[in-house]
């Protein structure tokens, strides 16, 4: 016997002593069934996602999301909604099965057992075929799942004006006005207009910013005396003398501020 013949070595008795080649195994005999998972299965996931990424950025180019103004906790009459992807959730709350005393229902046990059960789809259908009629539990709960949210998101939009919301609460842009409070018509502002639309007139919870604004000034006099929108008439309290200095302090402010 020579030295080392028939004798191996290795360092854990867990590996193969025997080299094989690294390479993919040969999926031919097994035809549409499976595939490597790189790069045949890894990039068809990258095909998918670029398509749907490149969509959702078209999407987001051509219909921008309306954006709203920064929250204020003293307008008692702003009504919240969350963002879109959360809106099937906002509209179950408006069924009686999931609202009022049965709130607890809404916000946790339906879209628990949703998800949930969305979740445990693959180990409740552990069939070997990928085809869907080969799959009916796991198919039928996320068609279910999907029709449901889309149902709920529509349902929830189709009843509220996005544009007049947004152009409601749209930011305010910040104006390097310089307001005279020394002159006359601020001193008519300060006496009836302050308290609602805010010491620089920038508005506030119950009154809009009047900076901004394109009135004329006749416009502004009849708005002070008739009132407009949640302003009722007879707020404004003084002479015609008052009334007009008041009229042309508003409309100077705002020649300023374009």
């Amino acid at each position: 016997m020579h030295k080392g013949k028939g004798m191996k070595f290795v360092g854990d008795s867990r590996i193969s002593a025997d080299t094989k080649p690294n390479v993919p195994k040969d999926y031919s005999e097994y035809p549409g069934r499976t595939e490597a998972f790189w790069p045949n299965f890894l990039l068809k996931e990258w095909l998918v996602g670029s398509v749907f990424l490149v969509g959702f950025l078209c999407l987001t180019i051509a219909h921008p999301s309306p954006l709203e103004g920064m929250a204020d906790p003293t307008n008692a009459g702003y009504i919240p909604l969350p963002d879109w992807y959360f809106l099937f959730l906002y509209e179950l709350l408006k069924y009686d099965f999931a609202s009022g005393p049965y709130i607890l229902f809404g916000i946790l046990v339906i879209p628990g057992l949703a998800f949930g059960g969305l979740l445990l789809a693959p180990f409740l259908d552990k069939g070997p075929g990928r085809r869907p009629h080969q799959r009916p539990v796991a198919v039928g709960m996320m068609l279910l799942g999907v029709a449901s949210v889309i149902w709920l998101t529509y349902e929830s939009s189709a009843h509220v004006d996005w544009e007049a919301r947004a152009e409601a609460n749209k930011p305010v842009q910040p104006t390097n006005v310089e307001i005279d409070k020394d002159s006359a018509g601020y001193k008519v502002f300060k006496s009836n207009c302050m308290t609602c639309h805010g010491e620089d007139l920038q508005g506030g919870a119950a009154a809009p910013s009047l900076i901004g604004i394109d009135h004329s000034k006749e416009e502004v006099m009849k708005i002070a005396q008739e009132g407009t929108g949640d302003m009722p008439p007879g707020v404004f309290k003084g002479t015609d003398e008052e009334l007009n200095d008041l009229a042309e302090f508003i409309v100077s402010v705002n020649e300023e501020a374009k």
